[in-house]
């Protein structure tokens, strides 16, 4: 059925993938002590233009300003406080929390009586008032657990930081479905805010465009299991330089093409349950066997074009063909319980 959707994403190849995606980078090794700021350099003086306001906003809050200075690599202004604890908020577009991390830290805290982790934060929208912590979530609801007045915080004046999550978070690794959601999470709160920007300009904030795809598909049906299809959609999406308020309607077609692949491969996968097949990768089986990208070298199609072929392959596989030894030479492939 043509929907608006996916009219819209017929028109934009420019968000499919005609390469693979590039590797990122990682920074060469440079001469020691060749970079940023000396200690003294670092220093930063009150009422410096840089943070006066922010120091401002601080204090409004009810909160204590404890220093500031340059940041030793960048230079960027920063401000070391103690804010009351109510007056933070997680970003949004976070991961869930998880009752087990935090009441792991809360336990941590209480045994050593010190708070030693400052949170980073950026002020909050201007209609909400406050802060928020892009990365401090589980540390912040420790401290509540706890009973807290007060937390030290670390205040960027760039509210730019808020969309770096996926950079900053260290409290705890991501797998990939928490990764998928934080993106799309992003993704809409950048669609609130600049939604006029090449999807492209915020390559950095969102990491991988199948990201944004797979968080679509994840919203929409949060046991889907994504680790099938993450190899498969990385390989042919890349980002548009569309603005994102278009470039949103691609993602939205393909998690909706990747959603009616699953259907048909778990249909298959109960097939062969059926037979008597036993595996924890029957997932992994049938999306190798429906992908066409196995034997493409060279230029990739789009992957409207890939994903129509496997929900295609996947609504014909013929279960009658396998034995369990196929299954038993699928291995370092993505369990079905992910």
């Amino acid at each position: 059925m043509a929907t608006k959707k996916s009219s819209a994403a017929a028109k934009k190849p420019a968000a499919t993938a005609k390469r693979a995606p590039a590797r990122r980078k990682t920074p060469r090794k440079q001469k020691a002590q060749s970079a940023g700021l000396e200690p003294l350099g670092c220093a930063l003086d009150a009422g410096d233009p840089a943070v006066q306001e922010l120091e401002a906003v601080i204090a409004r809050e009810g909160g204590l300003v404890v220093g500031r200075y340059k940041d030793p690599l960048g230079g960027f202004p920063m401000v070391f406080a103690v804010v009351p604890i109510d007056t933070i908020e997680p970003t949004p577009f976070q991961r869930d929390l998880s009752d087990t991390h935090h009441k792991r830290l809360a336990e941590v805290i209480q045994k050593t009586g010190r708070f030693l982790d400052p949170v980073i934060t950026i002020t909050a929208p201007p209609e909400q008032g406050g802060f928020w912590t892009p990365n401090g979530r589980h540390r912040l609801e420790a401290m509540r657990r706890l009973g807290a007045k007060a937390i030290t915080v670390l205040v960027v004046p760039t509210r730019e930081v808020a969309w770096q999550i996926l950079a900053l978070n260290t409290e705890k690794a991501h797998n990939l479905k928490e990764r998928s959601l934080e993106v799309i999470r992003i993704y809409r709160g950048l669609l609130d805010e600049d939604d006029a920007r090449a999807e492209s300009g915020f390559a950095f904030y969102l990491e991988d465009p199948a990201l944004v795809t797979l968080g679509v598909c994840y919203e929409r049906s949060p046991r889907f299991a994504g680790g099938a299809y993450y190899p498969v959609l990385r390989r042919v999406q890349q980002f548009s330089d569309e603005p994102i308020r278009e470039a949103i309607d691609v993602h939205e077609h393909l998690a909706t093409l990747t959603l009616e692949v699953e259907s048909n491969v778990a249909a298959a996968i109960a097939k062969l349950r059926e037979k008597g097949l036993v595996s924890p990768y029957l997932r992994s089986f049938v999306v190798a066997r429906i992908n066409p990208l196995r034997w493409i070298q060279g230029e990739l199609p789009p992957a409207e074009k890939v994903l129509t072929t496997m929900r295609d392959r996947a609504a014909k596989f013929n279960t009658e063909k396998v034995r369990q030894e196929d299954l038993a030479r699928v291995s370092g492939g993505v369990p079905d319980e992910e």
